[in-house]
C-alpha cells in the first residue's frame, strides 16, 4: 500500500470488487480465505471463473498457500484454466514462488484511486446499448484472437451481459471518431457511493488522438458525486502512467496468478 494513502480507500475498493464478483456470478463457492466464482455460460472467460482470496475472509494469518493451490484445482476443476486473485499485497508477494513452482504466471495490479480535480463541463460520453456494443466487442476480440472459433469470440463478447448484475448502476460509454466509429469505450460501475471505471479500450487505429482522455474526462465528470472513484491497472503496463496524469494515485496492490 502506498505510504500515506487513507486505509479506508483500498479496503473499500476491494470490497466493491468482491461484491461485484459475487453479484454477477451464477455460482459462488466457498474457499480458504475467500471464494470462487463460476459462470457455466462462459467457461473460457478467466474473469468469470476464478478464485478470489479476500483480506479478512480467512484466518487472521491468512490461509496456507498449499490450501489455496488445492482449492484452485477443486473450484476450477471443470475449467481448462486456473486463475487465483490474491487481493492482499503481503500474501501475494509471499506466495509468488509457490505459484511459480506450480506453473502459474504472475501479474501485479495497482488499485488506483482518483485524487485529482474533476474537470468542469466536459462533453458527455455517449451511452452505448448492448445492441451496438456487442458487435464492437466481437470485432475487437477477433483482432486480438484471429484464430479463435466464432463461438469463443461470441462468448467473450456476450459475457458483458453478466456485468449488468454486478452493481446498482452498470453503464457502457464511448466516444466516436470523426468517421462515426466508436474510437474508445469503457464501463462505469456504481454501487453504494463507490464508482469503478473498467475495461477502458481504444481501437488501435484510433490511438494517439486524445479519444481515451476525452472519454476518461467525461466519465470522471459523470462520477463526480461519488465518495470514491477507482480503477485497476497493470503495474507493468503503460496505461498506469496515463491514469496518473489524470489524477489517479496508487492506493494498494493485488496479485493475479494464471495457469493455462
Amino acid at each position: 500500500m502506498r505510504c500515506g494513502a487513507p486505509v479506508a480507500e483500498p479496503a473499500r475498493a476491494l470490497g466493491f470488487l468482491h461484491g461485484f464478483a459475487r453479484r454477477r456470478a451464477p455460482r459462488v463457492l466457498p474457499a480458504p480465505g475467500g471464494f470462487g466464482v463460476l459462470d457455466d455460460r462462459f467457461p473460457g472467460s478467466y474473469d468469470d471463473n476464478k478464485l478470489i482470496i479476500a483480506p479478512g475472509a480467512g484466518a487472521e494469518a491468512g490461509p496456507d498457500v498449499g490450501e489455496v493451490l488445492a482449492a484452485a484445482d477443486e473450484v476450477l476443476a471443470e475449467r481448462r484454466h486456473r486463475l487465483v486473485c490474491v487481493d492482499d499485497d503481503r500474501l501475494g508477494a509471499a506466495w509468488a514462488p509457490a505459484f511459480a513452482a506450480a506453473g502459474y504466471e504472475h501479474e501485479t495490479n495497482l488499485v488506483m484511486v482518483f485524487r485529482g480535480v474533476v474537470p468542469p463541463g466536459p462533453p458527455p460520453a455517449e451511452r452505448l446499448g448492448l445492441e451496438e456494443l456487442l458487435p464492437v466487442l466481437r470485432r475487437d476480440w477477433r483482432r486480438v484472437l484471429p484464430q479463435a472459433p466464432d463461438e469463443v469470440i461470441d462468448g467473450l463478447a456476450r459475457r458483458v451481459e453478466a456485468r449488468l448484475r454486478g452493481a446498482s448502476t452498470v453503464a457502457f460509454r464511448g466516444v466516436r471518431a470523426p468517421s462515426g466509429e466508436i474510437a474508445a469505450r469503457a464501463d462505469l460501475y456504481a454501487h453504494d457511493g463507490v464508482v469503478q471505471i473498467e475495461s477502458v479500450f481504444t481501437g488501435e487505429e484510433h490511438r494517439g488522438r486524445g479519444h481515451a482522455r476525452s472519454l476518461m474526462t467525461a466519465l470522471l465528470a459523470e462520477a463526480a458525486g461519488a465518495e470514491l472513484i477507482f480503477l485497476v491497472a497493470d503495474a507493468d503496463d503503460w496505461p498506469r502512467h496515463f491514469y496518473a496524469r489524470l489524477g489517479f494515485e496508487e492506493a494498494g496492490r493485488t496479485h493475479a496468478f494464471l495457469r493455462t
